[in-house]
């Protein structure tokens, strides 16, 4: 044998050594090696790479250490939507879900349904792609549509493996799972920090998400971050594959996953309600931090006959823990006046932590609430996090209350303006009715210029803050008249700043018209539902037509458009029949703005085409990659068109859009007869 053979044998060798000690280590906790016979092993294997660089191979050990810095992360569309889960927050939330559950698989009520329970890791998803069964890709969550591709951070955690245990891997497949740090890590990550005189983490699950930004990987690759596998997504069901979740778990551990031990089959709602009770214990003497369980259909079948609504899965629940709570000292009441003009009330008190940070303001939500409270000025209240997320005022220890203190309400007037608040009777909301008041138009130019709306970069809510205090801006269309010299002269505005800012806002007259209707901040009209709206209603001289439609009652043809219901039609009516609306809606068209779909926005050329929603009353399911559509635009123009798109296939179906790599859904399709259909094969559908 050639020298250079028997270097790329041993390498070879290397590789398969340290992999399986790795796997054995950081996934199973068992080593094999010790860590001096390791370490000598991994240093030959680097020489080697060295000197002969064509030996490196992406599996290979030493290229988990980090590579180049990234100038930036790019954005990534998921192969398969990448949903957030509903939450249950007590027994009778859980019952209400399982009935609706058994309701839509069309089961008798008390029938019982193989669950699996697995603890609810408290720290950031991601979305893991393999080809061939090596790691090719790794995105976060993002939006549940698209992420940020950062593999070369993944790669630096070492019970993500960078190729799979498995002789004959499939194609492709993708692996959903918990990245986390660990609390003992944590603390050590913040003993580090407090050494160099760098402010310390909050939270692991806030360093974890900050961590798997970093631009360098070196970085991430020194805090030790960890992986649990928890779902698996093949190209199709293979004959021997899983059928449940629980073959799914054991699965992705035979690939070289570390999954988490404490996963359990469930056989109905009571061993479910026990599991949680146990943990609710157990978790304090976890070496991480959960915030609840996941409970999921085993049975694959079931949960593709359950299939989604447009923000979940159906088959699957977070049941949460209460959160913790802690006492602390009402300082004074404050309120926030929204860009609706909606005034909350907002307790502040005395600093305490909470869930892993230290909080000083709670929502106290509307004057209802208050009420309910009965606060008092210096009050001790008991203060929680809300999903472990936002602090709210649980209840007031009136027993500790100081003598003659005086009954807290909200005030009569706005406080931001001046004018009087009203409350429309059988609302729970208090609301600023001033247009022109200052709050009401930051939140509205906040909303105007975020990531869901025009994205203009360097507009941040200080700026606005100094904008509307000057009387710069007294609307959106306001910003689009603003010139270079006068930002720059604004506080902290530099003139290259200036010339970028006034640069941005002139990119943003581009943005497709969904974003442009989600920035007007039409009250109930979210980022959702702007897409489904704009893919109906391309223009908004269209929308504005179908808004007026009706006078006392919600447009028909607007409700008629698939998750659009009455109230937002309703908020529809009443905004587009407001004559200041009406005003901002001709200066954008005179300051450049299209208000309307362009020429690449494929929903615009379904609806120009004149047709009459030919798809009505028919259910589509998509798989796979098409062609020339993203799941998006496909799903955009079908529902242009009066379909429905679903998650799962069924009887139901009428059909199912097969592209590259169609997985388990065009083989459930074939099964019961449901008529697939091509990229072709759809656009011929919508020119009928």
């Amino acid at each position: 044998m050639s020298a250079a053979n028997q270097d790329q044998a041993r390498a070879t060798e290397l590789r398969r050594l340290l992999n399986h000690a790795a796997h054995a280590y950081y996934v199973l906790d068992a080593p094999e090696l010790e860590d001096p016979v390791y370490d000598r092993l991994y240093r030959e294997l680097l020489e080697l790479e060295a000197a002969h660089p064509e030996l490196i191979t992406p599996d290979s050990p030493t290229q988990r250490v980090g590579g180049t810095p990234a100038a930036a992360f790019s954005s990534v569309e998921h192969r398969i939507p990448l949903l957030s889960l509903d939450n249950a927050f007590s027994s009778e939330e859980l019952e209400a879900w399982y009935g609706r559950l058994l309701k839509v698989l069309d089961r008798e009520p008390g029938t019982a349904l193989p669950m699996v329970g697995e603890l609810k890791i408290d720290g950031n998803a991601l979305a893991l792609s393999y080809e061939n069964g090596l790691l090719v890709r790794a995105a976060t969550r993002g939006d549940g549509e698209r992420g940020e591709e950062i593999t070369a951070n993944v790669r630096t955690i070492t019970s993500v493996p960078l190729r799979l245990l498995l002789p004959h891997p499939p194609a492709w497949l993708e692996v959903r799972g918990e990245a986390l740090i660990p609390d003992a890590t944590f603390a050590a990550i913040n003993a580090e920090r407090v050494e160099r005189d760098e402010a310390p983490f909050a939270n692991p699950r806030n360093a974890c998400a900050g961590t798997l930004r970093q631009l360098d990987p070196k970085v991430v690759a020194a805090r030790r971050l960890d992986f649990f596998a928890y779902t698996l997504h093949l190209p199709q069901e293979p004959p021997q594959g899983p059928r449940s979740q629980w073959e799914c778990l054991q699965w992705l551990q035979r690939a070289g996953f570390k999954v988490n031990p404490n996963a359990e089959v469930l056989p109905d709602l009571a061993a479910v309600e026990a599991f949680f009770s146990a943990w609710d214990t157990g978790r304090r003497s976890l070496a991480y931090a959960t915030d609840g369980v996941v409970v999921k259909l085993n049975d694959l079948r079931l949960q593709d006959a359950a299939g989604f609504t447009q923000k979940a899965p159906r088959w699957a629940i977070a049941l949460k823990y209460a959160a913790e709570e802690a006492p602390s000292r009402l300082l004074r009441l404050a309120c926030q006046v929204g860009r609706t003009g909606v005034v909350t009330p907002v307790a502040e008190f005395e600093p305490v932590p909470l869930a892993g940070t230290t909080v000083s303001r709670a929502t106290l939500h509307n004057a209802d609430r208050l009420a309910e409270l009965d606060l008092h000025a210096g009050d001790t209240i008991v203060v929680r996090k809300a999903g472990e997320i936002i602090p709210e005022v649980v209840r007031v220890l009136g027993e500790l209350r100081p003598a003659g203190a005086t009954r807290l309400a909200l005030p009569n007037l706005c406080p931001e303006c001046g004018s009087e608040l009203v409350r429309e009777e059988g609302e729970a909301a208090t609301r600023c009715v001033n247009s022109s008041c200052p709050a009401i138009l930051r939140g509205a130019l906040r909303h105007w210029v975020s990531k869901g709306g025009l994205d203009v970069d360097g507009l941040g809510a200080k700026l606005i803050e100094q904008l509307v205090e000057k009387g710069l801006v007294g609307s959106i269309a306001d910003l689009y008249r603003l010139d270079g010299a006068l930002l720059a002269s604004l506080e902290r505005m530099g003139a290259k700043s200036a010339e970028n800012l006034v640069t941005a806002l002139a990119a943003s007259r581009a943005q497709p018209w969904h974003r442009q209707l989600y920035g007007l901040g039409i009250h109930h009209v979210g980022e959702v539902s702007a897409k489904a709206l704009a893919a109906a209603f391309p223009s908004a001289a269209e929308l504005a037509t179908a808004a007026a439609t009706a006078a006392a009652a919600p447009p028909p043809s607007i409700t008629a458009v698939f998750g659009i219901g009455a109230e937002i039609a309703q908020s529809l009516q009443q905004w587009f029949a407001t004559p200041a609306n009406r005003l901002l809606l001709e200066q954008l068209a005179g300051l450049g703005f299209s208000l309307a779909a362009g020429p690449g926005e494929l929903a615009a050329s379904a609806a120009a085409a004149g047709q009459q929603a030919p798809l009505a009353g028919q259910t589509f399911v998509l798989t796979g990659s098409l062609p020339s559509l993203s799941r998006s635009a496909a799903q955009a123009l079908i529902e242009a068109a009066g379909g429905k798109v679903s998650g799962s296939v069924s009887k139901k179906t009428s059909y199912v859009v097969a592209g590259e790599e169609a997985g388990s859904k065009l083989s459930k399709a074939e099964a019961l007869g449901v008529a697939v259909l091509d990229e072709a094969g759809l656009r011929a559908l919508l020119e009928m």
